[in-house]
């Protein structure tokens, strides 16, 4: 008798590494057994996805949670959640917390609260700091570490490492690829005084593209003189993209959904101090560059820098009023949505999302629908028109500077291990998340 799977996933559209095409999926164990014409009876149960998409599960490589410290804005559980609902399967943290993940016990602490509570699979960033750098090589290699975080410029949090001789301390001490918020922290400070109070569109004036530009030389340079790889977050101006496109045998790039869609000053004249983040949303000139870059592959990751407020915090009057915004959970949907628009092909927003992190970061068994690897898979419907609304955010901070926008393609289901833990809008189950493994760290 041949072999009993744990289940099937029928009648879907994969997308993987043979292209795209009708397929089964046979799941034992939690990983992918098998690919191809797989009988409903040999499945113990059968997930039905027909006229659905299967995609490998989605990995965002940049959310800030706010557990421990700020719960009132965000805990692992409900960011967690949040990214389930939006089709996540994985997500790596940010370590601005309070306390900063900056320790191994810090680190171990949100491992623990993250089995305990988080739905999706997970991975936490150590930040630098000038006193720990003499301890960044073990502590990007423990169990549940994403790699080493820096803060070149200031944003929400404590940590800064703005001086260049601090900086390139950092970056000899690491040996995985370490990611970056890249603004020059002196040029912010001189040009302090272009805020206007009130004037959430000032923003964008004061952290300028040349802050931006030049952290963005110097990270590349120290990275040459030391041999390592780095990964430039969130970038948002056309100088950096074209720049990055003659370095990428030194840095990978990231783009977010949020700089991909929202331009200035229409963001703010709509949104006002919901539309603040750093690095600041720019305008259509900066954002036409941004997708030749992802177009011409210079962009090797999606990520959604989800960084949630309140909305008492984020209606405060500039420059008192927090920079972020939330975008884990319309990650998908957004770019689902440019996907249908011809801005880019669905190969190439499942390179971004899954292939690209599996490739950059050195995922193990994830990131990619092939025989071995985790049953993880973000099933879509290409075809499904929804409106984005407030009340579907189930982030704690309850809303999304995307409410009332129209999208098609929605996330109808996240799978992770072989397990459901989103279909049709709810969430399946108690949470199980589990810590994502790393080629450069497999004897943690």
């Amino acid at each position: 008798m041949p072999d009993i799977f744990d289940s099937v996933i029928k009648g879907g559209t994969l997308v993987n590494h043979d292209g795209v095409g009708k397929a089964d999926i046979g799941v034992r164990n939690g990983r992918i057994e098998a690919i191809g014409n797989i009988e409903a009876s040999r499945a113990g149960e059968v997930i039905d996805a027909t006229g659905l998409h299967v995609l490998p599960g989605v990995i965002d490589s940049q959310v800030h949670f706010r557990e421990p410290g700020a719960e009132h804005k965000e805990t692992l559980s409900d960011g967690s959640r949040s990214a389930v609902m939006g089709g996540v399967t994985a997500v790596f943290e940010m370590p601005n917390t309070n306390p900063l993940t900056t320790s191994a016990e810090t680190l171990a602490d949100k491992v623990a609260h993250g089995r305990a509570g988080m739905f999706c699979d997970f991975a936490f960033y150590v930040g630098a700091t000038r006193e720990n750098v003499d301890d960044l090589r073990d502590l990007e290699r423990l169990p549940g570490s994403a790699g080493v975080k820096v803060f070149m410029g200031s944003s929400t949090g404590n940590l800064l490492v703005d001086d260049e001789e601090s900086l390139s301390r950092v970056i000899a001490a690491v040996s995985r690829r370490a990611a970056f918020h890249s603004e020059d922290e002196a040029r912010l400070i001189d040009r302090e005084g272009v805020r206007r109070e009130g004037d959430p569109a000032s923003h964008t004036e004061w952290r300028d593209p040349e802050a931006a530009l030049i952290s963005t030389q110097r990270l590349v340079r120290l990275a040459r003189e030391h041999g390592k790889r780095v990964h430039v977050l969130h970038i948002s101006t056309g100088e950096e993209m074209e720049f990055l496109s003659k370095h990428k045998d030194v840095a990978s790039v990231e783009a977010t959904p949020q700089h991909l869609t929202l331009t200035v000053p229409e963001a703010y004249e709509a949104l006002g101090t919901k539309a603040q983040m750093n690095p600041p949303l720019r305008d259509a000139a900066h954002q036409k560059i941004l997708w030749w870059g992802l177009n011409q592959g210079v962009v090797d990751v999606l990520g959604s820098d989800h960084a949630p407020h309140t909305l008492e915090e984020k209606t405060q009057s500039y420059p008192a009023s927090p920079s972020g915004m939330p975008g884990v959970q319309t990650l998908v949907p957004i770019m689902l949505d440019h996907v249908n628009a011809g801005m880019l092909s669905l190969e190439r927003f499942v390179d971004l999302t899954s292939h690209g992190p599996q490739r950059i970061f050195g995922i193990a068994r994830k990131g990619r629908i092939a025989s071995g690897y985790d049953a993880d898979f973000t099933i879509v419907d290409l075809a499904a028109k929804r409106t984005i609304e407030d009340d579907w955010i189930a982030s704690r901070c309850g809303w999304t500077p995307f409410a009332e926008r129209s999208v098609t393609g929605w996330p109808m289901g996240t799978i992770i291990r072989g397990r459901r833990v989103m279909w049709e809008d709810e969430i399946l189950g108690e949470p199980s998340g589990e810590p994502v493994r790393f080629l450069e760290a497999l004897s943690a």
